[in-house]
Parts: structure tokens; C-alpha cells; sequence
């Protein structure tokens, strides 16, 4: 898969990165699908334990199947430290890397974090989806930022999360009874599209098919590396 470079450096400054969000924050369109996605790659990160560098995940799930079609893994030094609200400038280049060895072009791409639910409305969904150029939504386990009531108890029950007067995103149950998750758009998609393809992945745990994978699968990643 190809991908142009991105138009700034990964080591840079914490003060230089959040320019960098508020200038490519510009570039985020929010629209409706031109059609579902079927193939939907699924991203997550790890860190080494050592700290040394970070391990990149893309699972690419068919939604229609609902079988894998691509796995792979790629690891980055890390270059940036850890920093609230900049999570996207230590994960994002093993992602891509990840990203670059898929055979097939997804549809869609979904990240383990937030898209829109960031402070300054550009989170690694965002980031991914405007550097790569694909319709991309964050599905995460918790709350960034934002207010919240909670949301009934049955499977496709939300409510809306809203900072600073502004709806960023919403609180989805993916099954009935449990915890729910945190669901923003991130570039080529808006929030209906974004809550509609979490459920439609979320066939049988809290979780989405894609991101659920990708978590499983840079853990073996890093577990096999720490032992090698």
C-alpha cells in the first residue's frame, strides 16, 4: 500500500507537535460514506519494554466474511516522549509502516484511540486518516476528553460526548450490559458512518473485530520480541 510522506518530522519538539495538530487539523474533512466499508483495516500499537521503540499492528478484517484477510507488524524507534495529547507522534510512524505492507487497499481504517475526542480535534484517527488519506474513525476503551451521560444498557444504546459546548463524538454500547466505548470520526467519515461500522465490527465482544485483533496481535508481537 502506498502512502506519500508526511509533511513534517516525527522528532520534534512537544511545543512543535501541537502546531503541527493545529495546522493539520485544517485538513480534516468530515463526511458521509460514499458506501460501507466491507474491508476494514484495524491499527494498535505497543511499546517495547525496554522503551526503546514502539510496535505497530494492522489487522485487515473483512466485514462481510468476517474472517482476516492481512496481518502485519512493524516496529519504530521512539523518538518523542510521552506526552498527553501527543500520543499519535510516538504510534503513528510504526502504524504507517505497518500500513505500507498491506497487499490490499481497506476501505476504512480504525484506530484504537480517538479521532475528533482530542483537545485540540485532531487525534491519531485524524492523524492517520489525513496522512494516509483514507476514511478513518477512533474507537477507544476510554475517555479523552469530554462530558458524558450514560448510555442505556443494551446493545446499540449512545449518547453524546460533548467539550466545550461542541459534540466530538459518542458513547456507544457494542453489547448489552457492558462497558461502553468511546467513538469519534477522524478524517472522510462523519459520526453516524463512525458509530455505524464500530457496531457492524462488534460481533461478539466489547471491542471491534479490527482493533480487537490488532491489540492481540502486537502483543504476541512484543511478547515474542522481549523473549527473543
Amino acid at each position: 500500500m502506498r502512502i506519500p510522506r508526511p509533511p513534517h518530522t516525527w522528532d520534534l519538539s512537544p511545543k512543535r507537535a501541537i502546531q503541527v495538530q493545529r495546522e493539520l487539523s485544517g485538513r480534516v474533512i468530515l463526511e458521509p460514506l460514499s458506501h460501507e466499508p466491507r474491508v476494514v483495516a484495524g491499527v494498535d500499537a505497543a511499546f517495547s519494554r525496554d522503551g526503546e521503540y514502539c510496535i505497530g499492528g494492522v489487522v485487515l478484517w473483512d466485514a462481510d466474511r468476517r474472517v482476516v484477510l492481512e496481518e502485519h507488524t512493524a516496529k519504530s524507534p521512539l523518538r518523542f516522549p510521552y506526552v498527553p495529547g501527543l500520543l499519535s507522534f510516538r504510534e503513528a510512524p510504526a502504524l504507517i509502516a505497518a500500513l505500507r505492507q498491506l497487499d490490499t487497499v481497506p476501505d476504512a481504517i480504525m484506530c484504537d484511540g480517538h479521532g475528533l475526542a482530542h483537545p485540540r480535534r485532531f487525534g491519531i484517527a485524524c492523524h492517520i486518516g489525513v496522512l494516509v488519506g483514507i476514511p478513518s474513525l477512533g474507537c477507544a476503551k476510554s475517555r479523552l476528553v469530554g462530558e458524558h451521560r450514560e448510555p442505556g444498557s443494551r446493545r446499540g444504546a449512545r449518547c453524546r460526548l460533548v467539550h466545550r459546548d461542541e459534540l466530538v463524538g459518542r458513547v456507544v454500547r457494542t453489547r448489552d450490559g457492558v462497558r461502553p466505548v468511546y467513538v469519534s470520526p477522524g478524517h472522510l467519515i462523519d459520526q453516524p458512518g463512525a458509530e455505524r461500522l464500530v457496531l457492524r465490527c462488534a460481533v461478539g465482544y466489547r471491542l471491534p473485530e479490527p482493533t480487537r485483533l490488532a491489540d492481540r496481535l502486537v502483543a504476541r508481537a512484543k511478547r515474542a520480541r522481549s523473549t527473543a
